[in-house]
């Protein structure tokens, strides 16, 4: 009897997260998965422009001022951008399922991120390049850290 109810609490637990995973409509999953995509180019592409700008003997502050705003804004959005049902089962995504499937760890590497890209828009907002490149370097180790175990390589 009491494997019985273990085995009917697995099948429910599976049923209520199969649920849960298709609740969100394909239109919608779809939709959050190209904002996803475009907001994490558009991070790759400041990327770029900051990696540039910290190469040269002089970077160029506005250029790293807006750089750091764009990437902090995009951190803040980042946190809707991984519901349940847009991974890879959804359609073509660098997002891995590891995401969903290790949520607590995920999560703190997303407000890793967050909170680093804010320290760096802090730093490139005050001026002071050096502290700004500081930040920017430690930001970049959160976004490796992350891809490291949760992107894979997309193929557009």
């Amino acid at each position: 009897m009491r494997i019985h109810l273990v085995a009917a609490a697995a099948v429910v637990s599976v049923a209520a997260a199969s649920v849960a995973f298709a609740a969100l409509p394909k239109d919608k999953a779809l939709a959050i998965m190209h904002e996803r995509h475009e907001g994490m180019e558009k991070i790759g592409d400041t990327n770029k422009l900051l990696r540039r700008e910290f190469a040269s003997s002089a970077p160029f502050a506005p250029a790293v001022k807006s750089g750091a705003a764009t990437i902090a804004g995009l951190a803040k959005q980042a946190s809707g951008w991984f519901p349940p049902g847009t991974g890879p089962e959804m359609g073509n995504t660098g997002a891995k399922a590891a995401i969903w499937q290790n949520q607590k760890d995920f999560q703190g590497k997303l407000v890793a991120f967050q909170q680093a890209a804010a320290a760096f828009n802090a730093a490139a907002a005050s001026g002071n390049m050096d502290s700004a490149k500081a930040r920017y370097i430690a930001m970049i180790d959160t976004c490796d850290a992350c891809h490291k175990s949760y992107r894979s390589e997309m193929h557009h």
